[in-house]
């Protein structure tokens, strides 16, 4: 592993980085980023009507006959959830909680640390939630996907046996066109998307038109009715009601991608009224006809309109899954700026829009974890059971993290933050008890994946912070070193060294190693620490600090936001502004590649042990994060033991 610590956890003094926010978005027209969100941000809420409902009703139909009564109630409690968790919550409250242009879990974490500093509450909701995300980005293509190409058996069930084939192929495809980048797939995804919203609300308009009466269900006293008259059955009912608000929170962590205001305008002028009909228009239809309960929402069109809107429902549930993965893509690399992940990857995909990445491994792994999820459970009913946990569990840890920031960053009131966030925590807390009574049937798939990554981020956390005492008892101080080499100095080279390391007070491997073996010292050599801090961007006025500590000795600071993208030429460059002259092709960079070996008495147990040198070896090219030119870099080999 090449020099993991030359990434520090971004501990720093935040007081110092004033970064102004970039502006992501004024290169990109409002109308274009509007049609993007669309077809990204609002695809997975925006196919939730094609089994929410379904579910909703089959729970409470159980085994006997729908009343109106709890037509009116399921329905209105699938309203009333969109315009308070949606609609307030995200769209009016959390999209003005960025962080510098920026919204997801980490960076309500980011804005926390940077006000309060840490804790390890902090710390373990923003692992939680953003593991449970990583859930919901597993489970969202499978269910997604599925729930379209389920309409084909109402076309002709000759085809029933050829769902789970032809959904993987279309899964496979989905995440083949990834790199190509979320601002060229928004392109083509967003006017699809319109199209399927203005279609979901036309089919509905004639079935509302036959029965009025369905607007009654805008009166929240059917919600509250339904709840307080069937007991437990409505507590299970309230989980599959919950499908319907599934995409809230890729919502806020695709913020970067396409900016505050096309996706509130978005949401108000065309997702939310087209949600609105089509669920009113499900409602209507079961009205009429009873027996439309198995599949409300195709039954919707008339039989010569049904292939049509299956191929459109197919297109929009591919569209579906772009909303999370671009939301997996955003998380990941704050994991790494933050330190909770080894390096990853991350390729930018726009000239003009910093937030739109693409992050290889996490995509294929995304894949892998999809086509299981679809083999395994081969519904979307049956992976009805495992979605909800995973969305009501990163919603609750959101709102909670919300209030602190309303309370601590924002500085309002105790009472006043609580008033605002403790509602919604509330409801939240209600469709996850309703939720967890589905762990047998399902549920167990994201609370064992987020186990599992909670497990793997703790691991690298920790281990990296054991290596680095370990390695800091043994290292040499910098000014020591210096005071010795001026005494009596080695053979002098023409030329530039740059030597990355974690710590700026200690000699690195790297440099003692060429002192030892090659017993020779550059004309200049600079000590770099490239330095992470909890906010998403900073400027280069304040990207690089020079200090001089000897005779040929520079100490380079780097940093960097967890949204920018590391580049140590790019930031050389800045020092000839302060007088650092120094010839790229006449420097060397010195890497210390680390051999990691389990101690006999460690910091972790063994199993622990054995997961962090994995992870470490998994980590990308310290050379090709750093994006340091390939020839002029010498790469010095140590062994080390955590």
């Amino acid at each position: 592993m090449a020099d993991q610590h030359a990434i520090t956890s971004g501990q720093a003094d935040l007081a110092a980085i004033d970064a102004t926010p970039s502006e992501t978005h004024t290169q990109a027209g409002f109308w274009t980023l509007l049609i993007g969100s669309i077809g990204v941000v609002y695809g997975d809420i925006g196919t939730s009507p094609l089994y929410a409902f379904r579910e909703a009703l089959a729970t409470a139909k159980g085994d006997g006959i729908i009343e109106p009564i709890e037509v009116y109630g399921v329905t209105s409690l699938i309203l009333w959830a969109l315009t308070l968790i949606v609609t307030i919550k995200y769209v009016i409250i959390l999209l003005r909680m960025d962080n510098k242009g920026e919204g997801g879990m980490l960076s309500l974490m980011a804005l926390i640390r940077k006000a309060i500093g840490g804790g390890t509450v902090i710390f373990g909701c923003a692992l939680l939630g953003a593991a449970l995300f990583y859930g919901d980005a597993i489970i969202t293509p499978a269910i997604s996907v599925l729930s379209a190409v389920e309409g084909l058996k109402l076309v002709t069930p000759a085809l029933d046996h050829y769902i789970v084939p032809i959904t993987l192929t279309i899964i496979v495809m989905l995440f083949a066109v990834q790199s190509r980048g979320t601002g060229k797939v928004a392109a083509f995804f967003g006017p699809i998307t319109v199209i399927w919203f203005i279609a979901m609300a036309v089919a509905a308009v004639p079935h509302i038109m036959n029965e009025p009466a369905v607007f009654m269900a805008l009166n929240p006293y059917y919600a509250v009715n339904y709840l307080g008259h069937h007991g437990a059955s409505g507590l299970v009912a309230l989980g599959a009601v919950f499908l319907a608000v599934t995409g809230a929170e890729a919502l806020f962590a695709d913020l970067g991608h396409f900016g505050r205001r096309p996706i509130q305008v978005a949401w108000l002028a065309v997702v939310f009224p087209a949600l609105i009909l089509n669920y009113l228009g499900q409602a209507a239809l079961i009205l009429e006809n009873p027996d439309a309960a198995d599949n409300p929402f195709f039954l919707l069109v008339p039989e010569w309109g049904l292939l049509p809107m299956v191929l459109l429902a197919t297109a929009a549930t591919v569209i579906a899954s772009q909303a999370v993965i671009t939301g997996a893509y955003s998380i990941s690399r704050q994991a790494v700026q933050l330190g909770l992940l080894p390096r990853l990857e991350a390729r930018h995909t726009s000239e003009s829009h910093s937030g739109q990445i693409y992050v290889p491994k996490i995509n294929w792994l995304l894949l892998v974890g999809v086509i299981l999820l679809v083999v395994l459970f081969r519904t979307s009913g049956a992976l009805a059971s495992a979605y909800g946990i995973a969305v009501t569990g990163t919603m609750m840890v959101t709102s909670l993290m919300a209030f602190i920031v309303l309370w601590r960053v924002w500085k309002w009131s105790l009472l006043a933050s609580a008033l605002v966030m403790l509602p919604f925590a509330l409801i939240e807390g209600m469709f996850l008890v309703a939720n967890l009574t589905k762990v047998f049937e399902g549920g167990y798939v994201p609370l064992l994946l987020a186990a599992s990554l909670v497990i793997l981020m703790r691991t690298w956390v920790k281990g990296t912070h054991i290596l680095f005492e370990k390695t800091r008892k043994i290292d040499v101080p910098l000014v020591e070193l210096v005071n010795m080499l001026e005494k009596s100095p080695p053979h002098q080279v023409k030329g530039t060294a740059v030597f990355l390391t974690s710590d700026p007070d200690t000699a690195p491997a790297a440099l003692l190693h060429n002192l030892k073996h090659n017993k020779v010292l550059h004309e200049k050599n600079a000590i770099l620490t490239v330095r992470n801090v909890d906010v998403p961007r900073v400027s280069d006025d304040e990207r690089v600090k020079i200090e001089h500590v000897g005779d040929s000795f520079w100490r380079i600071q780097m940093t960097y936001g967890y949204m920018d993208t590391p580049n140590i030429p790019r930031g050389l460059a800045i020092l000839r502004k302060q007088g650092f002259k120094f010839d790229i092709m006449a420097t060397s960079f010195f890497l210390s590649r680390r051999s990691i070996r389990p101690a006999t008495r460690s910091g972790m147990p063994l199993w622990q042990d054995k997961i962090f040198i994995s992870l470490a070896k998994s980590a990308s090219d310290a050379t090709d994060f750093f994006q340091i030119p390939t020839g002029r870099v010498v790469e010095v080999g140590t062994q080390v033991t955590v």
